[in-house]
């Protein structure tokens, strides 16, 4: 039994429900065989107050930083299957957001907060490099000043809204020399000259999720489009780094929790040897296993998310959580397609999408390894 919503977070699930089945599901299909999701979803998602919910509501926003509203959102993405492009509207609102509601100033707040709530400004965040992974101290690309302008030169790949995206947070060294103290946050716009998007790459799974390499040859970035102060990128990501360790976390146990609910109708129907699946012990015990773990992961997650709100969750908790909640993502599901037989093979059925989208999860955000290093130096290690 879960105690974390109350009676407003269970109203904006209702609402939030209502739109994933109207306007999203019914077309997901297409948008996994596009490798995109059209950016008017973002609007409309932006018309029904899912985005932005951080942002004031003077500028647009829902007005409230409470953590478990995008929970919801997330949850129900999960719940109908929608992998990747799920994860383009929690990337907007749990990990690109936070960085405009925190480091904009009043000018910027005011040119770009709008536009992000609405849906009509989509975001994405520039961090992995061809060379450089989970080490962010080790980016390549730079931004050398010149008078009132940024000069951007360099690579990002893996990007997540790479081509949707209309406001790139992009991670570069305003002083190469250094390491940690050199990185800069700068948001590039669209058609800015200079800036230009590769191919949408072709992935495992989260199809629908569109996913670029970008190149940044020569272009100025006004020093009024820098987040923050200079030099103190590195720090403002590893703020942020938590959060959005979390939100890989509320998604990873959210997508096991579909899955185990799927296979318990599928097996409850389904027939062999003259009786239900459901009747053979190994599917009892297989799903009994499963739905431990998800309830064990989803009690800790839980409690992340209160500690997150209440500005108490430390790295190493959100490290705990986004390793061991993508582990049992992957676990879970591979079970749960097992029991499907032969059509949990076929991508017409969810859980086959499930299986490829759920891979990459122990990658991004900082691989498990990365994470496992953290948990470790909490330690004393």
């Amino acid at each position: 039994m879960r105690d974390l919503f109350d009676d407003d977070h269970e109203s904006f699930r209702s609402s939030v429900a209502a739109f994933v089945a109207k306007e999203m599901a019914p077309d997901y299909a297409q948008w996994e065989a596009d490798g995109i999701m059209p950016r008017e979803v973002f609007a409309a998602a932006g018309r029904y107050g899912f985005l932005g919910m951080a942002i004031p509501e003077t500028l647009g926003g829902g007005g409230t930083a409470d953590f478990r509203f995008n929970v919801v959102l997330a949850e129900e993405l999960a719940a109908h299957g929608i992998g990747g492009a799920g994860l383009g509207l929690t990337l907007h609102n749990d990990i690109c957001t936070p960085y405009f509601t925190e480091y904009c100033t009043a000018e910027q707040s005011q040119r770009w907060l709008p536009g992000i709530a609405s849906g009509e400004l989509i975001t994405a965040i520039a961090m992995t490099e061809p060379g450089t992974g989970s080490d962010l101290a080790g980016i390549a690309t730079t931004a050398i000043r010149d008078g009132d302008e940024y000069v951007v030169n360099g690579s990002k790949t893996f990007i997540t809204n790479g081509i949707n995206s209309d406001l790139v947070i992009v991670a570069a060294k305003t002083d190469p020399s250094q390491r940690h103290s050199g990185l800069s946050l700068l948001v590039v716009e669209r058609g800015m000259p200079g800036f230009e998007r590769g191919r949408n790459l072709e992935k495992i799974g989260l199809h629908s999720q569109d996913t670029a390499e970008l190149f940044f040859a020569d272009v100025r970035v006004p020093v009024a489009n820098r987040l923050g102060d200079e030099g103190q990128g590195f720090a403002y990501l590893a703020a942020n780094l938590a959060q959005e360790r979390l939100s890989i976390a509320v998604t990873g146990v959210a997508a096991a929790a579909a899955a185990m609910r799927w296979t318990v109708d599928y097996v409850t129907e389904r027939t062999a040897f003259g009786k239900p699946i459901s009747d053979f012990q190994n599917t009892k015990f297989v799903l009994a296993e499963a739905a431990t773990q998800v309830d064990v992961a989803q009690a800790y997650v839980d409690q992340c998310v209160t500690r997150l709100n209440e500005q108490r969750l430390s790295p190493d908790e959100a490290a705990r959580a986004k390793y061991w909640s993508t582990e049992v993502q992957q676990r879970v599901i591979d079970r749960c397609l097992q029991l499907f037989g032969g059509y949990g093979y076929m991508t017409e059925y969810p859980i086959a999408r499930a299986y490829a989208d759920a891979r990459v999860t122990s990658i991004y955000g900082g691989t498990n390894e990365v994470m496992k290093t953290i948990i470790a130096k909490s330690l004393g290690l």
